[in-house]
């Protein structure tokens, strides 16, 4: 293996890594970090030992200049996990990483759609049929909105269920989740949810048929299974056809509907454990984050009030 190039390497270390049952786009990410850092490297490395700390710092430098501090940091990550993989299988005796520096991370703002009202306002106005639509499809652009705001699932998690996601009796029906970083977990969904699934596997079957429980479970309007920039298409028609394409924040999307179902969670006095846990985070701080950003804005609220104002200009 020592004499393999750093390409072959990568190759035998997305091999690795595929056992762990990732999802395809961690993999992806894995494969697209470790490429486009080692082709800005200077000069181009013939083999692993030529990627030097000054190298590596170099390299990483070049791909920092147009990236933001999150994408260099997911970056830093895939070759810390590549360079760990070459110790343990005494490719190379360390790893070269501790001497290039890793960006801070920026602290978690959740993101939540603007106006108490505008889950239930674009929920009602999707589920409405659009005859303006080539092939107007309610059932399944309601049960896509109700997964995120309803069980905070993320894009790449719904791109994964199957039919059979969704099981259990009346009163206990839960989704079974393939979560971020290969960590599976269950999310508990209430009669509304669940009543969205069932119309919208009986609209499915009206229109191509019985499928089996390990289908996919979002389809496109040709019955193949949706992509991402299908999915996330399909959320910025159902954001205009509602009229509420103000209220999403900037480069949020569909993870707004997801920051919306962690918010109410922390309003309606859910822990940080308990969000945690639902919403398949890998750190009790991003949880607490949106505990912290309620308790923020219920303060504002308050001192916004009438009569606080009057009492402060008693004193």
């Amino acid at each position: 293996m020592q004499h393999e190039s750093v390409p072959e390497l990568i190759d035998e270390f997305l091999d690795a890594r595929a056992t762990r049952k990732p999802s395809v786009h961690t993999l992806s990410a894995y494969r697209r970090d470790l490429h486009l850092v080692l082709r800005l490297a200077e000069p181009a490395p013939l083999t692993v030992s030529d990627l030097s700390p000054r190298v590596l710092r170099a390299a990483f430098a070049r791909f920092a200049a147009s990236r933001s501090p999150a994408s260099v940091s997911r970056a830093w990550s895939s070759w810390n996990a590549f360079f760990t993989f070459l110790v343990t299988e005494q490719v190379v005796a360390g790893n070269p990483m501790s001497a290039v520096d890793k960006p801070r991370q920026s602290v978690l703002v959740p993101k939540p759609l603007r106006g108490e009202d505008t889950p239930e306002l674009l929920l009602r106005a999707v589920s409405k049929t659009d005859e303006s639509q080539r092939d107007p499809w309610p059932e399944r652009d309601v049960v896509v909105l109700a997964l995120a705001l309803c069980a905070g699932l993320r894009l790449s998690e719904m791109l994964a269920l199957r039919v059979g996601s969704v099981m259990g009796r009346d009163g206990e029906r839960r989704v079974e989740v393939a979560g971020k970083g290969g960590r599976p977990r269950t999310v508990p969904i209430e009669d509304g949810l669940s009543s969205a699934v069932g119309r919208y596997l009986d609209s499915r079957r009206v229109r191509f048929g019985r499928v089996g429980a390990t289908a996919p479970l979002l389809v496109d309007r040709r019955g193949e299974q949706l992509r991402r920039g299908g999915l996330q298409y399909l959320v910025r028609s159902c954001y205009r056809r509602a009229g509420v394409s103000d209220r999403v924040p900037r480069g949020a999307q569909l993870h707004a509907l997801r920051h919306t179902f962690a918010t109410r969670l922390a309003e309606d006095g859910a822990n940080a454990s308990e969000i945690m846990r639902l919403l398949g985070h890998a750190s009790l701080a991003t949880s607490q984050s949106y505990i912290e950003v309620t308790a923020e804005q219920q303060r504002a609220a308050v001192a916004a009030n009438r009569t606080n104002r009057v009492l402060g200009e008693l004193v």
